[in-house]
């Protein structure tokens, strides 16, 4: 049994930060492998907020859910416009 005198330590193990890209590539397959069209649940969440468009098929609501839509936004810009060459 613990002394009740001495200090208790509990340490909470955090989830390791993940980049938009990974967390949108989870979340692209994981819509994918439940037979929905990505592209459009991924528009439907974007456009109303709503989770629901986003399987919670290996936790890519919940991980969708960490990012702010206009993170997701920003980051398909970028790659979109760096896929076009605007970038140079």
């Amino acid at each position: 049994m613990a002394n009740i005198d001495e200090t208790q330590f509990f340490k909470v193990q955090l989830d390791k930060p993940m980049s938009v890209n990974d967390i949108l590539k989870i979340v692209y397959n994981a819509n994918k492998e439940k037979g929905y069209d990505p592209v459009n649940q991924i528009t439907g969440y974007l456009v109303s907020d709503d989770p629901t468009y986003i399987t919670s098929h290996n936790d890519a609501r919940k991980l969708v859910r960490r990012l702010e839509r206009d993170e997701i936004i920003e980051e398909l810009l970028a790659s979109y416009a760096k896929d076009q060459g605007w970038d140079k």
